[in-house]
């Protein structure tokens, strides 16, 4: 009769474990998480790999690195956990509370959004458990990939994954520049104006950066000055301290710059752009996720702009 991995001497508690030291590829790091000592990481891992029978990590220098067996051990903790989950939710839900785990993965520029919508959210339902990564959107298109959240938020999601994307609130891109600017003293602007200077731009990867990209090309403009910059908000310094001007959100300028930086009114700006929520298609989705997922959604007129 085949020993089955229930029956092993394992536990979710060593599991648990597993998976925050696989995720984090650092025991350290793991202990932290849990609240847990090193020596009480490192003894529980040997136990789960004694019980499974293969190593699960091998160390290369000071790295270390998943085996076969944890990689495909990391995949199914994954699964475990999140129907684990959901029996919980749904448990509690049929105990009339409002509890749970919302796990959250958003683009950069969204993460001025999402918090608006949070907010209210998380007040009406006050024992919800929320996890919010923000990436760019590469970052969080592996998220999405490797289903690590319930929900995402792009401005322009992977349709080359099987996903479901539903729009959620308009995101236009503007061209900005530090109040005191001579452009910024001018009436209306042509893209060879914005072209003379150096233009600040996110890095490859970037949501921003893409449609930015795929909409001078469409309109045959060139950006011959370019400097990269990894963050919104690294480039809403240099564009203060007069480094050059930028494209971004006008809901990151919003937020990041009152008064210290403007909107410029360039011909053929803002940029079209919306943000939208995306799940895997098929996802099932836990009630509390699907509950934010469905606010989102009646939010989502009063948010655009």
């Amino acid at each position: 009769m085949k020993s089955r991995l229930h029956t092993r001497q394992t536990t979710f508690r060593q599991l648990e474990i597993f998976l925050a030291v696989a995720d984090r590829l650092s025991v350290t790091q793991a202990a932290q998480a849990l609240h847990l000592a090193q020596p009480t990481v490192s003894t529980q891992l040997s136990k789960l790999s004694e019980a499974l029978g293969g190593a699960l990590f091998e160390q290369i220098g000071k790295q270390l690195y998943l085996t076969d067996l944890g990689h495909e051990l990391q995949i199914s903790c994954r699964d475990l956990f999140q129907v684990l989950d959901r029996l919980e939710m749904r448990l509690a839900e049929r105990a009339g509370l409002s509890v749970g785990r919302l796990r959250l993965g958003v683009v950069t520029t969204a993460k001025y959004l999402v918090p608006g919508m949070l907010g209210p959210f998380c007040k009406a339902h006050p024992r919800v458990e929320v996890e919010f990564q923000v990436g760019n959107r590469s970052e969080i298109r592996e998220r999405l990939q490797a289903n690590l959240d319930d929900l995402y938020v792009f401005s322009h999601p992977p349709h080359e994954l099987d996903i479901e994307a539903e729009p959620l609130a308009d995101n236009p891109l503007v061209v900005i520049a530090p109040s005191e600017h001579a452009l910024a003293k001018r009436g209306a602007l042509t893209w060879d104006d914005v072209a003379a200077e150096r233009l600040l731009i996110r890095e490859a990867g970037s949501g921003t950066r893409h449609a930015i990209e795929r909409y001078l090309e469409s309109r045959g403009w060139q950006a011959p000055h370019r400097i990269t910059i990894a963050s919104n908000e690294a480039i809403k310094e240099a564009v203060t301290a007069g480094l050059g001007l930028a494209i971004l959100s006008r809901l990151t300028l919003r937020h990041m710059a009152p008064g210290n930086l403007v909107e410029l009114p360039v011909e053929g700006f803002p940029i079209p752009n919306r943000w939208y929520v995306v799940t895997p298609r098929g996802k099932q989705l836990s009630p509390i996720a699907a509950r934010f997922r469905q606010y989102m959604l009646e939010q989502r007129h009063g948010s655009a702009g």
